[in-house]
């Protein structure tokens, strides 16, 4: 890891905060100082009260105790991205609080109290839980700190401005007196808040930028670290479930004489789209559920291929869609200068976590508990509200760590389907999805088709449409955001792309596939986008006949830290140095999630089409870093996670049925697989930026870019094809 002084950016101040994150303090009584904030979710929604008599107190997000411990209720759930440590030391920092003081607990399901400020609800995902939170935490232990100090001035008589903190401690400069922050709680309680508590400048910060070590490992090492998967409620019986093959169809008839009288097996569970097989362990669910003989019903879903999806989405791309974004007179700038025409695809692809996808519920007449690993904890409680038809405040979740989300669970119909089968149970029941269940019945990420057009003349663009053709998700996963027809996700970095063109048109086709569903992936629009984009750009670059970085570079003024992110990641990459046949360097920039990176892939394309990675540099200017541990280790994950969907990502549907079930069809990267990785981070003072999908949407492009240069062949779809780049020579 590099940490590099930015150029051309000057580091200072964040921005005022908008209104969604204005923070209000708040105080209780009982012994613990409660400071917590509400986030304003629009214009006429009532602020919460800034008292409360209980621990969990309205707006409450720390507290303090009487012995110095410092609780953090933690709104966003860790699921292996590092959040846990980093947000922490967010609030850690303002409060001038000893980190090792510092404990979270998980926040109950709450969107009023806990929501995100950026989605309004209780979520955790878009790279965001550092740009969401950044500002109200940082206000929260602010404002405590403020209160402390008062505290400690009154204490002693003095005079405030006299003192400071550190370490959670006050101290008194000139008397040399101070006071840990455990022995202030019950005074400062009794304080009003400070409206608008001032923040550190980021020259005084101690513990944020420092490389602290993830307060999650040593569980996770020593495995005492909790999952949903290891939840064992009191009785607890064991199911698994088997779903009709063809989304959409249901059960017709199921014969159940030998799972029954498997040892283990104690309820066979018939609902009318699937069965589950309860036992005393999952080995007898398994065991269970395999002797069941089921018809199903399979409905009209049962014809459709995957064929049928391309064809339709193709179909879809050639009409004009809805305009997400207009600069000047695309058509004016189309007609001019050098055309050219590209499309690019990208498959259906499943999630496909370490963790299986799991769920315990228990049912019974009065209330209802829940544990899982969720990213959005308030829809699964409301769910299983629903399913149950019990009030909201009689269902009880317990979310947990997460083995692994990317996207799959921001979803709960793992939760609704286990609430289901655990209303016919008169114990607690662990729902665990075999890997073939989990893979054939995702939300997948949806198949999605760019139809790229640009012209040139005197070697830059002038004109540009990009059409964009593919599912929208938001629509279905959060309404009011879908507006006026347009996906905000499915045209996220084509809109906000950063080159300089006179001349642009961005439009969306909305295209719902035949029988599959879909949801969010991880890196969500912008992969399907910044892979369009950067492998048009290289395209373009060739046929102006310019070096790809040079032309990018030419069109970056207006996005110095982008810019400067290509000029560092070309000098670090060795671009230019020469290199052998059929090796070759492909370079990708993007101001993705808040965060501005660019990417060189090297690569070595064999004579039988085989693509080996042998190099990958990145730099990134995400603003300020909290933990460049954290930012590192997402940038090298994200990066093999998007060269797994380079190499093999594809799922497909034949006769309505997805046809890959575990990780002998849907592969993953290996090991020996995995290049090196050098992350360039460059210092910045500009508020923090997303990076835990950044990596993901740079190596797909990077690569591809790696593979044109090296064999001259224009790639154009996911994910690589050997057969083509084994058919012909390089060039």
């Amino acid at each position: 890891m590099e940490i590099i002084p930015a150029r051309s950016i000057v580091p200072g101040e964040v921005a005022d905060p908008s209104r969604r994150e204005i923070l209000k303090a708040g105080l209780a009584a009982g012994g613990a100082l409660l400071l917590g904030f509400h986030v304003p979710l629009g214009e006429g929604r009532a602020t919460q009260s800034h008292t409360s008599t209980h621990e969990f107190a309205p707006n409450a997000f720390i507290r303090i105790d009487r012995q110095g411990q410092i609780t953090l209720i933690m709104p966003q759930v860790e699921m292996g991205q590092g959040v846990y440590t980093s947000v922490p030391m967010i609030l850690a920092e303002e409060l001038d609080a000893a980190f090792d003081q510092v404990a979270l607990e998980a926040a109950p399901p709450n969107d009023a109290l806990y929501g995100n400020p950026v989605f309004h609800i209780q979520v955790t995902g878009n790279s965001n839980s550092i740009r969401a939170f950044w500002i109200p935490l940082r206000k929260a232990g602010a404002g405590a700190r403020v209160m402390l100090v008062e505290a400690a001035a009154q204490m002693w008589g003095v005079d405030p401005a006299g003192c400071r903190t550190n370490n959670s401690e006050v101290f008194h400069e000139a008397s040399g007196r101070r006071l840990p922050y455990a022995a202030l709680v019950d005074r400062a309680a009794k304080l009003t808040p400070p409206q608008d508590a001032p923040l550190k400048s980021v020259a005084d910060f101690k513990l944020i930028g420092k490389p602290l070590k993830r307060l999650d490992t040593p569980d996770k090492a020593k495995g005492t670290a909790l999952y949903g998967i290891d939840m064992l409620p009191e009785g607890v019986k064991f199911a698994t479930l088997a779903a009709c093959p063809v989304f959409g169809g249901r059960v017709g008839h199921v014969d159940d004489r030998v799972a029954k009288i498997i040892p283990g097996v104690r309820q066979i569970v018939v609902l009318d789209d699937l069965v589950a097989v309860v036992g005393d362990h999952t080995w007898a669910a398994k065991q269970g559920l395999d002797a069941l003989n089921i018809t199903w019903s399979e409905g009209p879903n049962a014809r459709v291929t995957q064929a049928d999806v391309w064809n339709q989405i193709r179909a879809a791309s050639q009409r004009e869609g809805v305009v997400a974004k207009t600069l000047g007179d695309a058509e004016k700038g189309l007609a001019q200068g050098d055309r050219m025409d590209a499309d690019y695809e990208l498959p259906f692809l499943a999630h496909a976590p370490m963790e299986p996808m799991n769920c315990t519920v228990h049912v019974r007449p009065d209330a209802c508990e829940v544990w899982v690993g969720s990213q959005v904890v308030s829809r699964a409680q409301a769910i299983a509200a629903k399913v149950t038809g019990l009030p909201l405040e009689k269902v009880i979740v317990h979310n947990q760590l997460i083995g692994g989300g990317f996207g799959r669970r921001l979803e709960v119909d793992g939760v609704e389907k286990s609430a289901r089968i655990a209303k016919e149970v008169d114990s607690p029941v662990k729902v665990v999805w075999s890997r073939e269940e989990d893979v054939q019945h995702d939300l997948y990420r949806p198949v999605y088709h760019d139809r790229m057009t640009a012209t040139l003349s005197s070697g830059r663009i002038v004109g540009w449409r990009h059409r964009i053709a593919g599912s929208a998700v938001i629509a279905r996963w959060l309404p009011p955001a879908f507006q006026h027809g347009i996906d905000i996700d499915a045209v996220d970095s084509a809109v906000d792309m950063p080159y300089d063109i006179p001349n642009l048109r961005v439009e969306y086709v909305r295209d719902e596939p035949p029988a599959v569903p879909t949801g969010f992936w991880r890196g969500v629009g912008p992969n399907n986008n910044v892979f369009a984009i950067e492998s048009f750009m290289d395209e373009l670059a060739k046929k102006a006949g310019r070096d790809p970085i040079e032309f990018r570079r030419s069109m970056l003024d207006k996005t110095p830290r982008l810019k400067a992110a290509l000029e560092l990641v070309a000098g670090k990459a060795g671009w230019g140095r020469p290199l052998p046949p059929r090796n070759g360097r492909g370079v990708a920039v993007q101001p993705s999630f808040g965060s501005y990176i660019a990417t060189v892939a090297e690569v070595e394309v064999d004579r039988s089409g085989e693509v080996s990675v042998r190099r990958i540099v990145t730099a990134v200017d995400t603003g300020i870093v909290v933990n460049p541990d954290t930012v590192v280790a997402q940038l090298q994950g994200g990066l093999i996670f998007g060269l797994t969907a380079a190499f093999y990502g594809e799922v497909t549907i034949d006769r309505g049925r997805i046809q890959q079930s575990n990780f002998h069809d849907y592969r993953m990267l290996r090991i020996d697989e995995v290049p090196a990785i050098e992350v360039h981070i460059i210092q910045s003072g500009e508020a923090p930026g997303g990076i835990g999908e950044t990596g993901v949407t740079a190596s797909l492009p990077a690569v591809r870019n790696a593979i044109f240069a090296a064999t001259g062949i224009p790639l154009r779809r996911m994910p690589i094809d050997r057969d083509v780049l084994a058919e012909r020579k390089s060039v």
